[in-house]
């Protein structure tokens, strides 16, 4: 079986440079068990916090190395989350969207990987130093939250941040990559590997419903935007400057740009979002997929994935230079 050596797979023993991204609501154990039994690394996401759902998804990836995401400034309101998931001795804990340094000492004292998902350069350079073991380049091709960064300059700047500040910090580059070719420019870019979001989203274990899954397989690239109306018909107060990249829809081209309308109707617009999401809805909620989706045919198990990038990867690898291959 094919596999790729970098330093991120040396430095964590596993097959192949691939993290699976921690989706909130979408990356369950499943997933993220079935992203390690494939050789890279599964992530839960943490979310907004459920305690009693995160202690599921711990259950159904049963005794396989996984690790977690959580949403940082959402995690400051409870603490105690990231206290109880480290009982489950993850592999890795990613922090996204907020100052990592209050938790970075708990993280390490656990004996887990601090991941930090940056948007960009300031970030990069907090990571660093809160003592990040693994920075993410996200670029603004990816789906759900993040900035404007483009993935194609943002990585390699971080790649020589990293190279001159902290040349033992692994780097992981995400935001619109799906296939071989994502994660062979990735490598050549100056990444150790990937991070990679909706096209496991578009996976048989992502804890995804069936419209959505055909929403993704039939949009392409052009068919999404960054916006905030998913959060205000939430009621989730995110911090200024991160966005999220959605499926456009009968719901943005409803609210998108009348974000003020939106805000004073949301005690009837809230609901029906909310019940529109919970039913499975595509047109009358957010789905929350990216760029990649121009590069999603089907929906397949994480393993027929990962094993796709990986020898896509080589094949493009072997004629260009770049990873060890074995």
């Amino acid at each position: 079986m094919t596999e790729l050596s970098t330093r991120f797979t040396r430095a964590l023993g596993v097959r192949h440079p691939i993290v699976s991204a921690p989706m909130a609501f979408a990356g369950g154990g499943a997933l993220a068990a079935a992203v390690t039994r494939a050789g890279g690394l599964g992530l839960v996401g943490g979310g907004y916090g459920d305690p009693a759902w995160l202690e599921e998804q711990f259950d159904a990836a049963g005794d396989q190395r996984i690790g977690v995401g959580f949403i940082t400034w959402s995690l400051r309101k409870s603490p105690s989350l990231l206290t109880n998931v480290l009982k489950h001795r993850p592999a890795a804990v990613m922090l996204s969207f907020g100052d990592p340094h209050p938790f970075a000492d708990e993280i390490r004292a656990a004996g887990a990987l601090l991941v930090c998902q940056c948007q960009d350069m300031e970030h990069v350079i907090d990571a660093v130093d809160a003592g990040a073991n693994v920075v993410v380049a996200q670029g603004g091709e990816a789906g759900g939250h993040g900035a404007l960064r483009g993935t194609l300059t943002f990585v390699p700047e971080a790649a020589d941040f990293l190279a001159r500040h902290a040349p033992d910090t692994l780097l992981l580059a995400a935001g619109g990559i799906a296939d071989g070719r994502g994660l062979a420019a990735a490598l050549m870019l100056g990444a150790d590997g990937v991070l990679v979001g909706t096209r496991l989203w578009a996976s048989k274990e992502a804890l995804v419903k069936q419209r959505h899954h055909q929403a993704i397989v039939e949009a392409n690239g052009d068919g999404t935007l960054r916006t905030r109306v998913a959060d205000i018909a939430r009621q989730i107060p995110w911090p200024k400057g991160f966005t999220a990249r959605i499926a456009s829809n009968a719901f943005t081209a409803r609210w998108h740009g009348r974000e003020d309308e939106l805000e004073k109707n949301v005690a009837v617009e809230g609901p029906r979002y909310r019940q529109a999401f919970a039913a499975g809805d595509p047109d009358n909620t957010a789905v929350w997929f990216g760029e990649a989706a121009g590069l999603v045919h089907a929906i397949e198990p994480a393993a027929d994935v990962l094993q796709r990038m990986v020898d896509d990867a080589v094949l493009r690898l072997e004629r260009h230079g770049g990873a060890t291959l074995s």
